[in-house]
């Protein structure tokens, strides 16, 4: 079998076929009193701030590019993705597949540059979110409008909904994990390093960057765009697209979704089967972050990747399925 087969066809383990169906919209009551509404007014200023340097970007863009420097503030953003799509949401949140120690490190270390909270923080949301999901108990209600299920759900305190039903979802095997707890101890500053600092001067020491545009391209503008690139995974793709396998919950397949977040815009399959380590029935195409997990499994740091029979998929559209 050739190089390039291998890399096609991993092996892979199939999933139970008793595995439990994703809940549907209905299966939990919104509430009847909705509370009031608080701002977090910390993060509103912050993301302010954020936002200035794309502004800064986008001058310098039409100005006086430094091509360098956005080239490299671009594969560091696909870099640290990598951290969130392959790190806490398929191995740490779902469990679709198994890493061995150094592929975990290297992947925390990636999940750490893109800023989104620490490996455990995240999951816990991801399983509250695929548990209530667009319900008040969950953290990213796209029910709530675009802008919420966007980034308004970080400028303002959690429905209680979120709190108190997220406590049933059992997040103690993340616990276990001595590099989640590593990174949980010590999220803060090595936040501030891998996310802002060191992308930061590589530029300035390798290729005589400007302060201001390592900071402000390299470092802020490079988070920010990583930021929305995965929240429209929690807005666009649960408003727009089609539900092939399922009508009955809010998730959609959504072909820009997929370009711009390296696989993970198949999202109407995703959470009818959360567990497949692909997040989608097409494999490898479009999905960066597939691939990825493929060549780690053949070079020895992944096992156990756990894919939906075929079967089970086209019994599951038969059943709840549009392909309209």
């Amino acid at each position: 079998m050739s190089t390039s087969q291998l890399l096609r066809s991993p092996a892979k383990k199939p999933l139970s076929l008793s595995q439990p169906l994703q809940e549907s919209i209905g299966s939990h009551k919104q509430s009847s009193d909705e509370p009031k509404v608080i701002y977090v007014w910390q993060n509103i200023f912050a993301f302010l701030l954020l936002h200035s340097s794309i502004i800064y970007g986008a001058f310098k863009l039409f100005t006086n590019p430094p091509w360098l420097t956005m080239a490299f503030a671009t594969l560091v953003g696909h870099m640290s993705a990598l951290g969130v799509t392959a790190g806490a949401h398929r191995l740490w949140s779902h469990r679709a597949y198994k890493a061995k120690l150094p592929l975990r490190i290297f992947l925390a270390a990636l999940q750490t540059t893109a800023g989104q909270n620490n490996i455990f923080e995240w999951c816990r949301d991801h399983r509250v979110h695929h548990k209530f999901c667009e319900t008040d108990a969950d953290p990213y209600n796209a029910n709530r409008g675009f802008f919420f299920a966007h980034m308004g759900w970080l400028c303002v305190k959690k429905h209680p909904d979120v709190i108190n039903k997220g406590q049933s979802v059992d997040c103690s095997d993340l616990l276990k994990d001595p590099v989640v707890r590593f990174q949980r101890s010590y999220f803060m500053p090595l936040a501030i390093l891998c996310c802002l600092i060191i992308p930061s001067i590589i530029p300035i020491i390798f290729w005589s960057e400007t302060y201001l545009n390592a900071f402000l391209i390299a470092g802020l503008a490079r988070y920010c765009i990583s930021l929305h690139l995965t929240w429209l995974i929690n807005s666009v793709a649960h408003l727009w697209g089609n539900r092939p396998y399922d009508i009955t919950i809010g998730a959609r397949e959504n072909r820009y979704v997929i370009y711009v977040s390296i696989g993970e815009g198949f999202h109407n399959y995703h959470h009818t089967f959360p567990s497949d380590y692909s997040a989608s029935e097409l494999g490898m195409e479009w999905n960066l972050t597939t691939r990825f997990i493929n060549v780690m499994y053949y070079i020895g740091q992944a096992y156990d990747l756990k894919s939906t029979p075929t079967r089970l998929i086209k019994d599951r559209i038969k059943r709840t399925g549009c392909l309209k």
